[in-house]
């Protein structure tokens, strides 16, 4: 081989190693810049989560569930826990302390007709109501809450006949309540022409409107109502 060769040759091996070793570069430093990038990322979702609050449930309260059409319904007469079109209401409509004197109410309107109240105790949330086409309730360890399709809230203390049985409720009204299954109860309200409507649980509490007067049937077969 002549030197002229040999010079060419190793001017091309030069070049070849210069642009290896500018990709070996080039790689090192998109893949510092991926890692910085996903550190990042992991960084900004470890501070979302944590901002994130928790919801509490109280002493005394553990037995309760939200409302909701996702097994959370406190009822047949319960709509769902979520809001219309996956929405949320930004803040009550107003807030309303309950019978017990310690919890409150905070009631969202969510649609027509369409309602949520939290129930509320020393900066917990103990259980949801909830309106869609239906009435709700709730009986709290003792304390009775209906919420309305109209967004009232009604809250009393005691008052309960324990079923199975026929029980006369206030406002004239008649509950003849039966055992249909575990933790499943049915109370038709009877009035002067008849069956006025039929309360049922399946395994969550229901409520009910009846002109003015308010009436809870618990999971447990506790029927109860207040004018």
């Amino acid at each position: 081989m002549s030197s002229s060769t040999s010079v060419r040759t190793a001017r091309r091996r030069t070049v070849r190693v210069a642009a290896a070793a500018l990709i070996a570069a080039a790689g090192l430093t998109l893949t510092a810049c991926a890692g910085s990038d996903a550190a990042d990322a992991r960084s900004a979702g470890r501070t979302n989560t944590s901002s994130a609050p928790a919801e509490s449930t109280a002493s005394g309260w553990s037995g309760l569930q939200s409302t909701g059409a996702k097994a959370d319904v406190l009822g047949k007469q319960s709509g769902g826990a979520h809001a219309a079109k996956g929405g949320k209401a930004a803040s009550p409509v107003r807030t309303q302390r309950l019978a017990d004197g310690i919890s409150k109410a905070e009631i969202y309107q969510l649609g027509d007709q369409h309602y949520r109240a939290k129930i509320v105790a020393r900066g917990s949330v103990l259980a949801t109501l909830e309106t869609k086409g239906h009435d709700d309730g709730l009986d709290a360890n003792d304390m009775f809450v209906t919420l309305t399709l109209d967004g009232q809230v009604h809250s009393w203390m005691g008052g309960g006949h324990q079923g199975p049985g026929t029980f006369k409720l206030a406002g004239g009204w008649t509950a003849k309540v039966t055992k249909v299954g575990e933790l499943r109860y049915r109370a038709q309200i009877i009035g002067h022409d008849g069956v006025a409507a039929t309360l049922e649980t399946n395994q969550h509490d229901v409520g009910l409107d009846a002109n003015g007067i308010y009436i809870v049937l618990s999971s447990g077969g506790v029927i109860s109502a207040h004018a």
